[in-house]
């Protein structure tokens, strides 16, 4: 007779706790994953400074139930992602944000080869985790590189978004390249200054789609 009675307390003590690692885990599972080169990874910066994690900062000041990922890594080209993506997979994303090509752009690759490996990322992302929103931030070739190859450059970015129906932002260096105010000696990479504006623009994407 004591078994029966305690019975039930067990079974609910059982779903009590299966109810908060269900909820803990879709919290957990409720993230922001930024795949990108040095400019996600905030080259010459301290973590907090990177546009990403302003990105937390104003996810966490609205009380939104996200967590971001910042999996930028300097130097990486497209063909870099191809091969980490797989890896970086291992967490689930729901939002994933694409900011690659730019060392691509620098290197005078051929444009057709970015845009076969930004969408073999785009695919790896579609066939693992249909569920996931992708968001592409499109880069643009130095001038340097001259006209035509800067034109080639920037068009496949929008091709990509077009044939891939994905969210859209054409320039992640939007008023902040070409700003020696903005950017490091180097010209390339922005300051803390350049990110607040990055994170400002990236916010007016993801922002909707929270």
């Amino acid at each position: 007779m004591k078994f029966k009675r305690i019975l039930p307390l067990k079974v609910a003590l059982t779903v009590l706790i299966l109810m908060l690692f269900n909820n803990t885990h879709a919290q957990e599972n409720s993230r922001i994953l930024f795949f990108g080169d040095s400019i996600t990874a905030g080259y010459g910066l301290d973590t907090e400074q990177a546009f990403p994690a302003l990105i937390q900062d104003k996810i966490d000041s609205k009380d939104l139930k996200y967590r971001v990922i910042n999996a930028g890594q300097s130097g990486e080209t497209s063909a870099g992602g191809v091969r980490r993506v797989d890896w970086i997979l291992q967490q689930q994303p729901d939002i994933f944000f694409l900011e690659l090509g730019g060392n691509d752009g620098l290197r005078g690759v051929d444009p057709n080869n970015t845009k076969e490996n930004l969408q073999e990322i785009i695919n790896k992302v579609n066939t693992k985790y249909p569920d996931t929103k992708i968001v592409l931030a499109g880069m643009q070739a130095p001038p340097n590189m001259g006209e035509s190859y800067a034109q080639q450059f920037k068009n496949i970015f929008y091709e990509l978004a077009d044939e891939n129906d994905v969210v859209f932002m054409p320039f992640v260096l939007e008023d902040v390249a070409g700003d020696p105010s903005l950017n490091q000696p180097d010209g390339i990479h922005p300051t803390a200054d350049g990110h607040e504006i990055i994170a400002r623009n990236v916010w007016n994407v993801l922002e909707p789609i929270l």
